[in-house]
């Protein structure tokens, strides 16, 4: 620490000498200046209303983000020749350049990797943040400072029995997990990629192997990021086990959530885009009717047509009856019953049921519209309409309302009745008091 102090007291002698304070003020000036050059690059974008794409697209924003940097470069070089004619001190105009070339550099490559990640990359929005940590640090070796930062930092600590742990171990403790994840996120961004591409594989069989990977990568960087950092695994046994048992008994409704949703992407029981309904029983009921979404790791995310997005839980599709309307095929039965008057003619009311069902665009032909007879009830004849529909997706309801509208209309033409249900209840006079209840018996 004393001679990182001693290093920083000298550095700053440096600065206060009337040379190195004409040093500052060019470098502050060129700061300001390459801050206005990148502010109008920004607003010159925004003007720009042309939508760039592909490699042009991917050069604007590269020329956006480095021209502040840029400017900063060519400006301080420019400003050394000049102090360098006039035979002014330099040492901190000559640094300058060094760092600001450096600056340029990392910010060039965290945008190239950036871009060879992908749209979805968790760095858009970041590089200037990742290029500033990593410039910090290399700043630091190019002045010659990092090693006595590293003693300082590994000089404030505390001890835990053979153990030690300074500032500077959780610092790189940190850093190197965070750089591993980082890698492994990439890596298993890329595969997610490659396996999406492959068309001959099922869409729940990629989307199942994409997140197997991601999870065993991310867990795998944790590993031996860890390691990498210098942290003796053995001592974390007790610590793991501890976890274990946490996650044994009190997140086991989560665990068996996420190893029912790798059940459900392997075995391809529910896609993305399946319609399915929460019934329990069988039939074309739309109680709990919706569209599968998107499978995720602790949910499926189902939309109704009311545009209600419901999260169900992976292990209440695998434990529960779920109804897949197209599951091997999207062809569904619709069954209407109806139900007419004895004095009405059967066979005209069957007849006049198929009719129900001609020109509506959404039933089948094949197979045909069907009308049954099914039972006799106490006040009419009980008919049933049956007809195939090929996208439940469209709605299930909405058909059957069509179809009924168009029945009752047609049995009004026709005069065919639908009965109403009736009682009648007779009230039969008994012998007795007058009140019309039997005459009490006398006590024996």
């Amino acid at each position: 620490m004393q001679s990182l102090l001693e290093n920083m007291g000298r550095q700053l002698d440096v600065l206060l000498a009337p040379g190195g304070m004409l040093q500052v003020g060019a470098i502050l000036a060129i700061i300001l200046v390459s801050w206005w050059v990148g502010r109008i690059a920004r607003e010159a974008a925004a003007r720009d209303s042309r939508e760039h794409t592909g490699t042009q697209g991917f050069m604007k924003e590269a020329v956006l983000i480095l021209s502040p940097h840029l400017a900063a470069l060519l400006l301080t070089a420019a400003t050394g020749g000049l102090f360098h004619a006039w035979k002014a001190p330099t040492a901190i105009i000559d640094t300058a350049i060094t760092l600001t070339a450096l600056l340029l550099l990392i910010r060039l490559v965290i945008y190239v990797i950036r871009i060879a990640l992908g749209e979805r990359s968790p760095m858009k929005g970041w590089g200037n943040t990742i290029s500033l940590i990593v410039w910090v640090a290399a700043s630091l070796h190019v002045l010659d400072w990092f090693e006595q930062l590293v003693k300082a930092l590994d000089s404030v600590g505390i001890s835990a029995g053979a153990a030690r742990i300074s500032v500077w171990s959780v610092v790189k403790l940190l850093f190197t997990v965070s750089l591993f994840i980082l890698v492994a996120a990439s890596i298993a961004r890329w595969i997610e990629r490659r396996l999406m591409g492959m068309s001959s594989l099922a869409m729940g069989t990629r989307i199942g192997v994409s997140k197997f990977t991601q999870a065993s990568l991310i867990g795998l960087s944790i590993l031996l990021g860890l390691n990498a950092a210098g942290l003796d695994l053995t001592t974390l046994n007790v610590l793991t086990g501890a976890i274990g048992i946490g996650l044994g008994f009190g997140l086991q409704a989560i665990a068996a959530n996420f190893v029912s949703g790798f059940v459900l992407l392997m075995d391809r029981s529910i896609k993305p885009g399946d319609v399915i309904s929460f019934t329990g029983t069988t039939g074309t009921t739309t109680e709990g009717f919706g569209w599968v979404q998107e499978l995720r790791g602790r949910y499926v995310v189902v939309r109704d047509r009311d545009g209600v997005e419901t999260l169900v839980p992976n292990q209440h599709l695998i434990t529960n009856p779920v109804i897949n309307w197209s599951y091997t095929d999207p062809r569904v039965r619709l069954k209407l019953p109806v139900r007419v008057s004895y004095k009405d003619d059967p066979e005209e009311a069957l007849s006049t049921l198929l009719q129900a069902t001609e020109g509506h665009p959404r039933i089948l032909l094949d197979p045909a519209p069907v009308s049954r007879l099914m039972a006799f009830h106490d006040s009419g004849f009980d008919l049933e309409l049956r007809f195939w529909i090929s996208d439940p997706q469209e709605g299930v309801n909405n058909v059957r309302s069509d179809v009924n509208r168009k029945i009752w209309r047609l049995f009004r033409e026709r005069g065919i009745t639908i009965p109403v249900t009736q009682r009648e209840v007779v009230l039969q006079m008994q012998p007795g008091d007058g009140t019309g209840l039997p005459a009490r018996t006398p006590d024996a």
